[in-house]
């Protein structure tokens, strides 16, 4: 047996930050080889941040990137396997790049291009030929990439079969909710199916819409957990590996033999906690999200309308708690038509919070319109008051420089229940993906684990309303949302019709028939609102890509 110690960097890198993202990796490394590791895997396409999208069409970028690299090589003292792109004589490859005495001494190109869900992948890069085998002391290491260990006889197999004891996967795996069980019951499965340890690196942090989840892992060739990266915060996962000799028939070359140091004494692998529920998981992610997209792009705070509801309260303690409340700013703007209890508890939520609150009361301004257009009545009459208060919010956003954010859930996102130009209005929509009832378990949540009203009761039970004529409420323009929910899980997710929603007990054919008529309708306004987290399997945006102007209906 060879006994190798590892390193997984399991870091935060944002895209295009080429010598940012270049210094968290030597950083790593520099710690690692102080801990006496043999090797530091780092996760995929981490030099130039992931997803990079149509960056990698620019060979400008592509030659900063690998001079990144180049660079890298001679700043870290023990091996590296390190992601980032590689202009191929074909096109751009997606590669890791294995680094060791200040140079180069092996490449592998990702031979398995993801092209569904948020992936783009055969778009920009093209496949590699073949695996790659490094050998580390007497111990072969296959060296994948992310979506080759997905793939059933794919090229992590091939790595495996091709003698490999050690398999290591640079990944930039997006989060979902249940998508860390997926990767722990697949990896352990691929380790005990093919009788070889695994070591995944895995990304960390918020890109835009994605969220990277981290929880990187090893397993052993029994398929038993060793060690787990940190949930939603960097790490480095440092766990000592006795590996057999190389396996197979050597049918695939050694691309390089990295050095190995003489055994130390053992370090104790740490397999760091997951969170407790599946909400205190979604919040995790969700703050981490908005933190990054906040902070990356160089915002000095955020905005938000705070209306007394739960949407705006739960998006104002989400931000709170990411970015801290010297950060937040919540502005109310009543009209008439919102009731004493829903502006006391606009202002008591920002208090509980301890974020910046100002009220600037608009029915002077609704009335004035109301003077210059006297014939925009019922509907556009109360649309108005919404994009009164988006014109106040981009006004204060223009002058200060901070971020609007949007507070509609999924809910509303799929029905198009919002104003276009008005609550619609905003850069960033943290709670896009997130549907009404869930809403509500996250703020429950909340309070219960702060043990107090962070969101008053009164805003967790008040029936939602968006107060914009007398005794409005949600329910008099869509269903409940306990009913609401699960239907538009069914037709967005399951892609199911609204027979088949019928069918399944959901709700009556007629009600099926509204709704996803609702969402198809709603189209338009979805490609005009704000990018948002994405938290599901299937969210708008890069998942459900559906043509605004479509006459299609599933049923008559």
């Amino acid at each position: 047996m060879h006994r190798v110690r590892i390193a997984l960097a399991q870091l935060n890198p944002t895209v295009g930050d080429l010598a940012g993202n270049v210094d968290l990796v030597a950083a790593a490394a520099a710690r690692a080889a102080e801990l006496g590791a043999d090797l530091v895997v780092a996760p995929e396409l981490v030099v130039s941040g992931y997803p990079p999208e149509d960056l990698v069409l620019r060979p400008s970028f592509v030659r900063a990137c690998e001079a990144a690299v180049a660079r890298l090589a001679g700043e870290v003292a023990v091996p590296v396997i390190v992601g980032s792109p590689w202009a191929g004589p074909d096109g751009v490859r997606n590669s890791a790049f294995v680094l060791e005495g200040g140079a180069v001494v092996a490449r592998y190109d990702k031979m398995a291009l993801p092209n569904y869900s948020v992936f783009d992948e055969q778009r920009t890069f093209r496949p590699g030929d073949g695996p790659l085998l490094v050998q580390a002391g007497g111990a072969l290491v296959g060296v994948t990439i992310c979506e080759d260990i997905w793939v059933a006889d794919g090229p992590a197999h091939a790595a495996a079969r091709g003698g490999a004891s050690l398999v290591v996967n640079l990944s930039a795996s997006p989060y979902h909710l249940g998508k860390g069980r997926q990767r722990d019951e697949l990896i352990g499965a691929f380790a005990a199916d093919e009788g070889c340890t695994v070591a995944y690196a895995n990304l960390v942090g918020g890109q835009d819409e994605l969220l990277f989840d981290g929880r990187s892992l090893v397993f052993d060739a029994a398929g038993d957990l060793l060690a787990r990266g940190a949930f939603c915060a960097e790490d480095l996962v440092v766990c000592d590996l006795d590996l057999p000799s190389g396996r197979g028939a050597g049918a695939i070359a050694i691309a390089a033999e990295l050095p190995v140091g003489a055994p130390a004494e053992s370090v104790a692998a740490e397999t760091k906690p997951l969170p407790g529920s599946e909400l205190e998981e979604l919040w995790g992610v969700l703050v981490l999200g908005l933190r990054d997209y906040v902070l990356k792009n160089g915002f000095p705070g955020v905005l938000l309308g705070v209306s007394g509801g739960i949407d705006s309260a739960l998006v104002a303690a989400l931000a709170a708690d990411a970015l801290g409340a010297e950060r937040v700013h919540a502005v109310s703007m009543p009209t008439r038509f919102n009731v004493a209890e829903t502006r006391s508890d606009a202002r008591v939520v920002a208090e509980n919070l301890g974020v910046d609150f100002r009220e600037l009361p608009i029915e002077h301004l609704r009335l004035a319109f109301n003077d210059l257009l006297p014939e925009v009545e019922g509907l556009a009459g109360e649309n108005l008051q919404a994009r009164l208060r988006g014109v106040i919010l981009m006004s204060l956003s223009n002058q200060h420089g901070w971020l609007v954010l949007t507070t509609g859930n999924k809910s509303e996102v799929a029905t198009g229940y919002s104003t276009l130009y008005g609550d619609s209005v905003g850069g960033f929509a943290p709670i896009k993906d997130v549907p009404k009832t869930l809403v509500h378990a996250l703020s429950r949540h909340l309070n219960e684990r702060e043990g107090r009203e962070v969101i008053p009761w009164s805003t967790v039970q008040r029936p939602p309303t968006a107060e914009l004529r007398e005794d409005q409420r949600d329910d008099q323009s869509l269903p409940p949302y306990e009913v609401l929910d699960p239907v538009l899980h069914a037709y967005i997710e399951e892609r199911m019709g609204p027979r088949e929603i019928a069918a399944a007990g959901l709700c009556d054919l007629e009600l099926a028939r509204r709704i996803a008529g609702l969402v198809d309708r709603a189209e338009y306004k979805r490609r005009q609102g704000a990018p948002g987290l994405k938290v599901h399997p299937i969210a708008f945006g890069r998942d459900r890509r559906m043509p605004i102007t479509n006459r299609y209906r599933e049923e008559p």
